[in-house]
């Protein structure tokens, strides 16, 4: 992962709303690729630790499944790997996921190719305190923003300006997981409301506008009970 910024933030109250989260399991093929980072999610290519893998478009859902962590199932001798979704496939049909070689390598013998599999989200249990980061090119005048390192999916992005008092203003998720308001967020810094699939809301105050880093919200959503 990049370096992060050891800027300090108001933490903002931690919400609960109400549940939409997905929490069946989900059956399909695994098959798997050369992943070599910079997928659909637009993530940085992450440290040999963490296994990847791209879903398959349908499940993709327009970004809404990246920075996911499932838990896969070879439904040939039941043993499983965790792993983050980084990439989609558009080729693959729902239910399917395309691991990375090594993520595959530890459930089936790569000659196998393609094996039955179930899989079911789950909580990220590797994620420090949740990161934002803001894409190239962003400016007052336009804006995309990224949430990464978050413990559950992540389904909605607003904002404010900082010290305004107005309500949040909603951003657009586009299909490289980034939240974007064409006309610009203005003159920063500014606050974000982020909201996961549980409906968990954290509020992240006084962010300024920052490029080419990520920047450390000092929090992370709750471990949902």
């Amino acid at each position: 992962m990049q370096k992060t910024s050891n800027l300090l933030f108001i933490m903002g109250v931690v919400l609960c709303g109400s549940s939409f989260a997905d929490t069946s399991t989900h059956t399909g093929e695994g098959t798997f690729y050369g992943y070599g980072g910079g997928g659909n999610c637009s993530f940085p290519k992450p440290d040999d630790s963490i296994y990847t893998a791209a879903m398959n478009a349908v499940d993709y859902n327009g970004s809404a499944a990246c920075g996911a962590v499932i838990e896969v199932t070879n439904l040939n001798t039941n043993q499983t790997v965790t792993v983050r979704i980084d990439d989609q496939c558009p080729e693959c049909k729902k239910g399917d996921v395309d691991l990375d070689q090594d993520a595959f390598a530890e459930i089936s013998p790569l000659q196998a190719g393609r094996i039955p599999i179930s899989w079911k989200y789950v909580e990220n249990e590797r994620a420090g305190n949740m990161k934002l980061h803001f894409k190239g090119g962003s400016s007052q005048w336009w804006t995309a923003i990224q949430v990464r390192d978050h413990k559950y999916p992540i389904t909605a992005v607003a904002y404010r300006i900082s010290g305004s008092g107005n309500d949040y203003t909603p951003l657009e998720r586009k299909p490289y997981n980034y939240f974007l308001k064409n006309d610009g967020f203005g003159v920063g810094p500014y606050d974000f409301r982020v909201t996961d699939f549980w409906g968990q809301t954290v509020e992240v105050k006084s962010v300024p506008l920052i490029l080419d880093s990520e920047i450390d919200t000092a929090m992370q959503l709750p471990t949902h009970r």
